[in-house]
């Protein structure tokens, strides 16, 4: 991989961002250990699933061949890479679903791909209990096989939730795929075998079969709600090159677009970690609707169980369905006019249409009682009885009405919507913010509320209290502070060793007895270990001079104990 050092890249508004913002050291040195590890960073594996007379959906091909999917894996991948018979999806179908990875399977291969997650914002760092299946799905007429149809799907398996990268992909190598087959399978592959590491705040390129794709990954250091622009440069070669916009962001607007008039109430029921269904007529709507439903509320993280596609054959579908309990807190995207029934239960429900853009202002939906909703064939809209905690905004709603009338292109409507779910989120969790790595106390934190409360930030009227009150009890609250008090306890281990970098601490040893030194060495080679181990926020100068602080302290011993010191790693 070249090391070359590269500008840095504008972003909005003329600002530059930093193009070596996160990178590690030498993640060659980590990622050439074993062939196939760089594909490894991107993609557990990918699959062909096709349609067998006898068996049905059956996995046709996994490659690479070593790639390890356990019999239950196989079985999700199989039903969930098909859109269900109802969806009628004639042509080329693009759609994902998530699903849970067995237990007890190694988590990485290396820790430098960790290392990498730390430098991601909250909401995309990957969840190493669960694997996205990005599909794309083909039927068409072939009067030369059995049911008169071909069926097939390539499938790509990653714990990353890059939607919009492995969409793309899909969209270059699939129909290839369709009429080349295995050996063109193989050259991917072996393209992606060649990609550099998956780094935050790098301008990234990425070779695949004659096409070189350019993006950027964001990281914790972006200002939220702002994508560094990633110029698409002339080859000298006669490669052609593709600059992406975003890695993982979806068609915000095109997805709320059937339910326009209850964005903010989608926003509540999500930030609460409230249980939804999406009904939709096809996987990829489904699909991208749950999608859009979860980055709503970024950059707060949703922390409860989301599936974009989910049928009747899921592993966990007796788990979600049950009625001997209240339903769970998870987002599911389904297609099976059977779930109108088995979910008539679900206190939310989102039925929605074709997602294609309108033509025309849509006009004003109310909210439906739930039960209204008897079939899958129920006019689109929010069925619900819940009440939203706050009023309404009229200015977002007639601002994207506009953007309909005047015809503005839908990528300005989405940035539009992003901004203002942005702007929401924030002045919501502002007040949260300041660091308490003690017990939450949600009596000291409401008294603050009146002084420092949203209003700061939001002219926004309604019952913000009862909004905290709820979701103070949510997943996603204890999804955030655990992860704030995690940030913050690292950040004192951080500041400890820079602490003891700054101390004379072979002075300080020739003042103590050989135990009282000997105990320091192994304290101080633990904190080295923890930084490591935990990847501490701490750059690499600081761990070099402990660790010269630990060998000159050694070097002031007694020789037998220098021998076993000099040995000894710890805990």
């Amino acid at each position: 991989m070249s090391r070359r050092e590269r500008g840095p890249e504008p972003g909005p508004g003329g600002a530059e961002v930093a193009a070596e913002d996160a990178e590690p050291e030498s993640p060659d040195q980590c990622l050439s250990l074993l062939p196939w590890d760089r594909f490894s960073a991107w993609l557990h594996c990918v699959c062909v699933v096709g349609f067998d007379l006898e068996l049905g959906q059956a996995v046709e091909v996994i490659y690479p061949p070593h790639s390890k999917l356990t019999d239950k894996e196989k079985t999700n991948i199989c039903y969930l890479s098909f859109p269900d018979s109802n969806s009628g999806c004639l042509g080329d179908t693009q759609f994902c679903f998530r699903f849970r990875r067995s237990p007890g399977r190694k988590v990485s291969f290396c820790c430098f791909l960790d290392q990498l997650d730390r430098d991601l914002p909250v909401y995309l760092k990957k969840d190493s209990a669960y694997y996205y299946g990005y599909v794309y799905f083909r039927q068409v007429r072939d009067k030369s096989l059995k049911r008169g149809y071909f069926q097939k799907s390539l499938v790509l398996i990653s714990k990353l939730p890059y939607v919009h990268l492995f969409r793309t992909m899909l969209k270059q190598i699939a129909p290839e795929y369709f009429e080349k087959s295995e050996a063109f399978l193989e050259a991917v592959c072996s393209d992606i075998d060649r990609w550099p590491p998956p780094v935050p705040g790098k301008v990234l390129q990425l070779p695949l079969v004659g096409l070189t794709m350019k993006l950027r990954i964001p990281t914790y250091r972006d200002k939220p709600g702002t994508t560094p622009i990633v110029q698409n440069m002339h080859q000298a070669d006669a490669q052609i090159s593709m600059a992406l916009p975003t890695v993982h962001e979806v068609d915000l607007f095109r997805c709320f677009c059937p339910v326009f008039f209850h964005i903010q109430m989608l926003w509540e029921l999500v930030l609460l970690g409230e249980p939804l269904v999406v009904m939709a007529p096809s996987p990829a709507e489904s699909s991208e609707t749950v999608l859009a439903l979860v980055s709503c509320i970024s950059p707060l993280k949703y922390c409860s169980d989301f599936r974009p596609y989910f049928t009747i054959h899921d592993s966990e579908f007796k788990e979600y369905t049950t009625r001997t309990q209240a339903p769970p807190s998870v987002i599911l995207g389904v297609t099976n006019p059977f779930f109108a029934k088995t979910l008539q239960h679900w206190p939310h429900i989102i039925r929605i249409g074709d997602l294609k853009l309108p033509g025309e202002v849509p006009k004003q939906v109310k909210v439906k009682k739930l039960k209204n909703l008897k079939t899958l064939d129920s006019k689109p809209g929010v069925y619900t009885s819940y009440k939203p905690y706050l009023n309404k905004d009229e200015e977002i709603v007639k601002q994207l009405q506009k953007g309909v009338q005047q015809k503005r292109p839908t990528e300005a409507q989405s940035v539009i919507l992003r901004r203002y779910f942005l702007e929401l989120t924030e002045s919501f969790i502002i007040p949260l913010s300041p660091p308490q790595l003690r017990q939450f106390s949600q009596d000291d934190f409401m008294k603050t509320l009146e002084k420092a409360g949203p209003q700061l930030t939001s002219g926004l009227k309604g019952d913000w209290i009862g909004l905290y009150r709820h979701f103070l009890k949510s997943p996603n609250f204890d999804g955030w502070f655990r992860s704030r008090q995690k940030e913050m306890t690292q950040k004192l281990e951080a500041l400890h060793l820079e602490a003891l970098c700054n101390e004379n601490l072979v002075f300080w040893s020739q003042k103590h007895t050989e135990v009282e030194t000997v105990d320091l060495v192994l304290k101080l080679k633990n904190k080295l270990l923890q930084a490591d181990r935990e990847h501490l926020p701490v750059n690499t100068d600081t761990l070099k001079k402990l660790q010269t602080h630990i060998n000159d302290i050694i070097l002031a011993l007694p020789d037998d104990l220098q021998d076993i010191l000099l040995k000894t790693g710890t805990t």
